[in-house]
């Protein structure tokens, strides 16, 4: 399971309905609808909020408006309701793990796009999260 801390706009068409897929099965997860991926890593800093549901689902919604502004039909349906959550803090060193680990993906499933993305002048997070300094997060798994 990858829960991109990166925005969406950075995933090739494979990325995104993959994050989709995920994100759905984390809000399964967070609801308490299936037995396994409850410890998953890339869950803590969703089980870490006041309302962990609400946060995966304003994470999915913003998925969706991604998906949405590309024309894709992903079924908004999906999403749990309450989808406003306060930012969730995410350091910059997340974010430049994430963003090598992404263009590593891409360089191998999508070259096209990895070409198209370039070299940002500064990685944005997800819309649900706000920068801040520090290392790559403890729960990530090198």
């Amino acid at each position: 399971m990858r829960l991109w801390s990166l925005h969406p706009r950075y995933l090739d068409a494979k990325g995104l309905v993959a994050l989709w897929r995920e994100a759905l099965l984390a809000q399964a997860v967070l609801r308490g609808k299936t037995k396994g991926y409850r410890n998953h890593p890339q869950l803590h800093r969703f089980h870490a909020q006041p309302s962990p549901v609400s946060a995966i689902a304003a994470y999915l919604s913003a998925v969706h408006e991604e998906a949405t502004a590309r024309g894709y039909g992903f079924d908004a349906g999906r999403i749990a309701p309450g989808r406003e959550a306060p930012p969730i803090p995410v350091t910059r060193g997340q974010l430049g793990f994430e963003w090598r680990h992404l263009m590593a993906k891409l360089d191998a499933r999508a070259p096209e796009w990895r070409k198209e993305l370039g070299a940002p002048n500064a990685i944005e997070p997800h819309p649900l999260f706000r920068m801040v300094l520090g290392d790559v997060a403890d729960w990530e798994r090198p």
